[in-house]
């Protein structure tokens, strides 16, 4: 899946240092930069600069799994992510937040 970014370098720092993902590849090729970032196992996300006619911060929704919400929102809001949530649903636990592009996400449990 890809995430358009503003900046590619503050968005791996964002999903790496924050969100604890693990750098799965980061290359360059020519002006291009194909940097992706995930967990050890489970699906990785391309955080790449817009393409012509996209703009960065504008994917919502992505659903991330968590086996403790709570402490996951404990864990970012420490690290000054702006968390909404945690509450409960007919499906689950979850909370949600965004990128520092403004990219969001469902965190669930």
């Amino acid at each position: 899946m890809t995430v358009f970014v503003s900046d590619q370098d503050k968005a791996r720092d964002f999903y790496v240092d924050v969100l604890g993902f693990e750098v799965k590849t980061d290359q360059s090729f020519g002006p291009n930069r194909w940097l992706e970032v995930g967990p050890a196992t489970g699906t990785a996300l391309v955080l790449h600069k817009p393409f012509p006619g996209a703009t960065a911060g504008t994917g919502q929704g992505t659903m991330l799994a968590s086996s403790d919400v709570d402490a996951d929102v404990a864990r970012l809001r420490a690290a000054g992510v702006d968390v909404d949530g945690p509450s409960d649903t007919p499906w689950g636990r979850q909370a949600t937040f965004a990128d520092p592009d403004g990219n969001g996400y469902v965190l669930h449990g």
